[in-house]
């Protein structure tokens, strides 16, 4: 086990109608002046915006509101908020939906007290030293940014998606309401399940020594996420699923499965190219495209970890490498019986596209990600073409 130092400060306020104290909370802390920051129009119909903005009247809280966070949540908003909070003088942000709100808040949040432009701070051109508060109302479990130090913005005019890490990123706050996910589609469901998984799935498969701390607890992680992502589909409204789902989704990102282990996310950074290149693609719905042709790709570099995920996660017995295989083939029914997709010309990818992709995510060649095991351009365009 690596040496580590871990704080993750995050208070989580978890039940039904704890959004409705959000006025109260944000008065508590002291904040005069909030950007409530949101997607669509979906918290305006069901009434969500209208408790919250009821709640901070009633709380004496002023605020402004900044609305049209897209999927892969975009650069030119994010500068349009950051104006927003100079504009009225804002002390805090209130991001209300999932990982995209959320991720588009901590860039404003930060961007406000960077007079550059701020992707800069997205491309590590520049490191933040200072940034708003951000509290969360969760409409979605999936990103787990709710809790992570994690931020991830595209830029559509370069084609880009990137992610940074700051312990500034850390939300002060996250209103946790299982009831709030009722409503988001079973599409959307398996994506964010989808998500959840591979956050655990991926820091899992760092490199652990044996009786690892962290891997018993994303086996156990991945293994509830399982079983209540199967009964969320089928049950939308049951209460015990959402809940699972809601704070797997917060422990599966806020780095207590990679405690004392390194935490980075190939298959993450191949979905990142993947939906810069195409933005109609759901985050979710590319990770459960590559994650079984990276288990294809990858498992042959140590097969000792592989079996231990069948045996201990997926409860298979058998010889190595029937066990391994079996393992793939779970996976794959598990995210197809939750709505996923199987390919990536399901997804309307172009296999010329390919070379493109693992040329931007290894500088054309010149370097590789240092995961699990090293991702060149070789072995990115063998997972891209494997699931084409």
């Amino acid at each position: 086990m690596m040496n580590f130092d871990y704080l993750a400060p995050t208070k989580i306020f978890f039940g039904k109608n704890k959004e409705e104290n959000v006025g109260e909370i944000i008065k508590e802390y002291g904040f005069k002046k909030v950007l409530i920051h949101y997607g669509g129009g979906s918290i305006i119909k069901n009434g969500l915006l209208a408790k919250v903005v009821s709640s901070l009247i009633k709380s004496k809280v002023e605020y402004v509101e900044l609305g049209g966070v897209l999927p892969n949540p975009d650069l030119e908003l994010v500068k349009k908020g950051i104006q927003k909070c100079k504009k009225h003088n804002v002390d805090m942000i209130l991001a209300i939906g999932g990982g995209s709100v959320i991720d588009s808040s901590k860039l404003i949040a930060q961007g406000v007290y960077y007079d550059g432009d701020p992707y800069d701070i997205s491309l590590k051109k520049y490191t933040s030293v200072k940034t708003l508060p951000v509290g969360v109302i969760l409409t979605i479990a999936a990103a787990g940014s709710e809790m992570s130090n994690s931020c991830v913005i595209s830029n559509r005019e370069t084609e880009q998606k990137r992610g940074f890490r700051s312990e500034l990123n850390r939300p002060l706050f996250a209103i946790e309401n299982p009831e709030l996910t009722y409503s988001v589609s079973k599409y959307q469901t398996g994506c964010g399940i989808t998500d959840i998984i591979s956050h655990t799935f991926e820091r899992y498969f760092n490199k652990s020594d044996e009786l690892e701390f962290a891997d018993y607890i994303a086996e156990g992680l991945m293994k509830s996420v399982f079983d209540a992502g199967k009964v969320a589909i089928t049950e939308p409204t049951n209460y015990q699923a959402r809940a699972t789902l809601m704070l797997a989704s917060s422990y599966s990102h806020n780095g207590l499965t990679n405690l004392g282990k390194q935490g980075i996310m190939p298959i993450h950074q191949l979905e990142h190219e993947l939906s810069a290149r195409y933005p109609h693609i759901a985050h979710g719905a590319g990770l459960a495209v590559l994650t079984p042709s990276w288990m294809e790709v990858i498992y042959k570099y140590d097969k000792e970890k592989f079996v231990k995920f069948a045996k201990n996660v997926f409860s298979l017995n058998g010889e190595d490498d029937v066990v391994i295989e079996e393992s793939i083939k779970e996976m794959k029914n598990y995210l197809k019986s939750i709505g996923m997709p199987s390919s990536l010309s399901e997804l309307g990818v172009k296999e010329e596209d390919i070379e493109i992709m693992a040329n931007r995510m290894t500088n054309n060649g010149t370097t590789s990600v240092a995961s699990y095991v090293p991702l060149t351009k070789e072995l990115a365009i063998e997972i891209y073409k494997n699931c084409l």
